[in-house]
C-alpha cells in the first residue's frame, strides 16, 4: 500500500508516533511518503521504502502570517497525483485534516478519490480545539475523514464532550517499539549524572505550562530535603526560564541538570530510577510510557490517559494534579528501597509490553485495508 503520512516533524509526541508508525509500515513492505514542513526528528536517511516531501511557504509580502494550510493542501495534491497514493493519514486535527479534507475535495475534481484517516493526539483538542475560532472547522474535519482515530479511550471521550461529533472514533494507543528499550542502565552515564549514588529522577517534555515543570521541581524539592538525588530534565520550551528561576532561588541547581532537547533520550532515561510527570492533562502519556519501556517506573499525575498507560500500583504511582506532597511522597515509595524499586521496574517493562507496536500495528493495517476498500467499493469518501 502506499501511504502519506502528515505530521508535525517536532520533538512531540504526535509528531514522533507519526514517523515511528511510518517507519514500521515500510518495514512491512508499505511505501511511506512523508508530507511536512521539515523532516521528522526520528526520521533517518536512505531507509528503503520512506520518502519525504518537504512543504515550502513563500516568504510573500502581501501576508503576515504565510498559509501553510494552503500551501499544504497543494502538496498534498501533488503528492497524491504523482505517486499515486492508496491514502493519507493525518496526525493532528489542525490544520492536518482540514487540508486533507480540501485536497480530497480538489482531487475528487480529477477523478480520484482519496480516503484519508485523521488521528487525534491530544492538544487538538483539549486545548486549541477549545477556542471558539477553530470548532467548527475541526468537527467539520472529523465528520468528514474517512476515518478518525484517537489516542485513548480518555480523549475520545473528550472530543465528543467538547465537538458536537455524531461519528464514530476508534481508540488505537500509542505504541512503542519494545526491542528498541529495555537496555541496562549504562553505567558511564550513571556516574557522571550520580557520581556519589544518588538517586536519579528524570522528566521529559516540551517545557509548555500544561507540563507543570515547576510542579516537577517542587517534587524534587521535597524528595531531596529526604535523599540524596539528583534531577535530570530533557526538553525545552517556555518554561525552562521559571524552571531555571525555581532552582536557583532554592540553591538546589547543582543537582539539577538541565539537558536540553535531545533526539533520542532513552540511554539517559534508562540510567535513571523514577520518571516524574505533573502534567495539567495528558492525552496518552507517550514519555511515561517510554520510560516504563526502559524499566523506568512513573510518578505522574492521574490525569487524561496516563492510568490507561500507568497501572497504580505496578508500573507507578498516581495522584491528583497539583498533589506536589503526595507525589513526593510516592517518590520516596518506591525508592525507599532496591526491592520495592526493583519490583516496580518490573511492572513497568510488563506494563510498557502491552503497547509494543507489534499489538498495535495490526490495528492501523486493517483501517488503512478498510477505509481504501470503501473508496473502491463506493467512489466516494464516506
Amino acid at each position: 500500500m502506499r501511504i502519506g503520512i502528515v505530521c508535525y516533524p517536532t520533538f512531540g509526541g504526535s509528531g514522533v508516533v507519526a514517523t515511528e508508525l511510518g517507519l514500521a509500515l515500510a518495514a512491512e513492505g508499505h511505501v511511506v511518503h512523508f508530507i511536512t514542513y521539515d523532516r521528522p526528528v526520528r526520521l533517518g536517511r536512505d531507509i528503503a521504502n520512506i520518502f519525504y516531501h518537504e512543504v515550502r511557504v513563500s516568504d510573500y509580502p502581501l501576508f503576515d502570517y504565510q498559509p501553510y494550510e494552503l500551501v499544504l493542501t497543494s502538496k498534498l495534491v501533488d503528492v497524491v497525483l504523482h505517486e499515486q497514493l492508496d491514502l493519507l493519514h493525518v496526525h493532528y486535527a489542525i490544520p492536518h485534516a482540514s487540508a486533507a479534507w480540501m485536497a480530497q475535495q480538489i482531487l475528487r475534481g480529477k477523478g480520484i478519490h482519496i480516503p484519508f484517516i485523521t488521528t487525534l493526539h491530544g492538544t487538538d483538542i483539549t486545548l486549541v480545539g477549545r477556542d471558539p475560532s477553530f470548532e467548527p472547522v475541526i468537527t467539520y474535519a472529523i465528520e468528514h475523514s474517512t476515518a478518525v482515530t484517537a489516542v485513548s479511550e480518555s480523549l475520545r471521550r473528550e472530543t465528543f464532550e467538547h465537538f458536537p461529533v455524531k461519528r464514530d472514533i476508534e481508540v488505537i494507543p500509542n505504541f512503542i517499539r519494545t526491542e528498541r528499550y529495555g537496555g541496562q542502565p549504562d553505567r558511564s552515564l550513571r556516574q557522571r549524572f550520580a557520581p556519589n549514588g544518588e538517586k536519579l529522577l528524570v522528566h521529559v517534555s516540551n517545557f509548555r505550562p500544561v507540563k507543570r515543570v515547576l510542579d516537577v521541581l517542587k517534587v524534587f524539592l521535597e524528595v531531596h530535603g529526604r535523599m540524596p538525588a539528583r534531577l535530570l530534565l530533557i526538553g525545552d520550551g517556555p518554561d525552562r526560564q521559571a524552571a531555571e528561576a525555581l532552582c536557583r532561588a532554592n540553591g538546589t541547581c547543582g543537582d539539577v541538570l538541565f539537558l536540553g532537547k535531545m533526539t533520542e533520550p532513552d540511554a539517559v532515561v534508562a540510567s535513571c530510577d523514577l520518571f516524574v510527570q505533573a502534567s495539567e492533562t495528558e492525552s496518552f502519556g507517550l514519555a511515561a510510557l517510554e520510560a516504563m519501556a526502559c524499566g523506568v517506573p512513573v510518578v505522574s499525575t492521574n490525569t487524561g490517559g496516563t492510568p490507561e498507560v500507568v497501572e497504580h500500583g505496578v508500573s507507578g504511582l498516581l495522584n491528583p494534579v497539583g498533589d506536589v506532597q503526595g507525589m513526593a511522597g510516592n517518590v520516596l515509595a518506591i525508592l525507599k528501597d532496591q526491592t520495592t524499586l526493583q519490583r516496580f521496574r518490573t511492572g513497568a517493562l510488563e506494563g510498557a509490553a502491552r503497547f509494543d507496536i507489534a499489538k498495535v500495528l495490526p490495528r492501523y493495517e486493517a483501517l488503512y485495508e478498510q477505509v481504501v476498500e470503501k473508496v473502491r467499493t463506493n467512489g466516494v469518501h464516506q
